[in-house]
């Protein structure tokens, strides 16, 4: 126990060192639970599915949307506390990084969350923030950390092309965007990137409890939900988690306000949402 609460000690003293430099906006209470999970994480079994491993860790965990925004400046925000679903999916991604790559420092999580969050891992400003998951998606694969399953054909026999423009269309929604104006037109220059790739998906109407869904979705894959909302990609983010009945997802729930493993099979869930289409995959290296 003594070498346990020396270790969390230090990895906390270092982190401090590191915030000026690394911009970071954090508690106390967040480095703690990085670090107690790293630790966890590292003791776990070869085989153990790590990125449920983690995810189940923050089951119960509040819902808040917006926790990185509302800064004067751009920082790399850490909350473990309150987490909404993208913020969930990078904490789980980190947390299994670090344990891949046998890096258990809480400076070695702040890295991998910069990486992950910022294009090419450099916080400069509001825009240098990855704002839309399907460029998270192609940044994040370009980096090795990620890749994104487009076959076989079925289940992938539907076709996203992206299209997205909402930011640059409702700055007014967007705190920082209402503060700096100027930002709008970097926001609609990334967008234009964005827009025109297309990626193979699931549709709703295949996400069944099959053999063949079960032998190209494995537990732990991070699910993208694909939607037909004017100017957006991604609809909503989870993990997924086979149960007897289907595939459910582990999410940052805004239904529940909290994290959750979803109670209906995902095909349910989908069936609840008109604005819904299918499903991306992902999966971490």
């Amino acid at each position: 126990m003594i070498r346990h609460l020396s270790y969390i000690t230090l990895a906390l003293l270092f982190a401090t060192a590191q915030v000026a430099k690394s911009q970071v906006k954090q508690q106390a209470a967040d480095s703690i639970t990085i670090c107690q999970l790293l630790q966890e994480g590292a003791r776990q079994p070869e085989g153990t599915c790590l990125p449920l491993f983690f995810a189940n860790k923050f089951i119960g965990r509040p819902y808040v949307a917006h926790t990185l925004e509302g800064n004067e400046t751009e920082q790399l925000v850490i909350n473990t506390r309150q987490l909404d679903c993208t913020t969930l999916v990078e904490n789980v991604v980190a947390l299994t990084l670090c344990i891949q790559r046998r890096q258990l420092t809480y400076y070695a999580f702040q890295h991998a969350l910069v990486d992950m969050r910022y294009r090419r891992g450099i916080i400069k400003d509001y825009t240098s923030r990855i704002h839309y998951f399907t460029e998270w998606i192609t940044e994040n694969t370009q980096a090795g950390i990620v890749s994104e399953l487009q076959s076989p054909v079925p289940p992938f026999s539907a076709i996203q092309k992206v299209s997205v423009g909402y930011m640059s269309k409702h700055p007014q929604s967007y705190d920082a965007l209402k503060r700096h104006p100027e930002y709008v037109d970097a926001i609609r220059e990334m967008e234009q990137r964005v827009s025109g790739q297309q990626f193979r998906y699931i549709p709703k109407a295949e996400v069944k409890n099959t053999k063949l869904l079960r032998q190209t979705i494995k537990d732990g894959d991070i699910i993208a939900i694909t939607c037909k909302k004017a100017g957006l990609d991604i609809a909503h983010l989870g993990f997924a988690v086979w149960q007897k009945d289907g595939l459910h997802l582990l999410n940052a729930s805004m239904i529940h306000k909290k994290v959750v493993l979803e109670p209906m099979t995902l095909y349910q869930y989908l069936q609840k949402h008109p604005s819904h289409t299918g499903i991306r995959i992902i999966r971490i290296k």
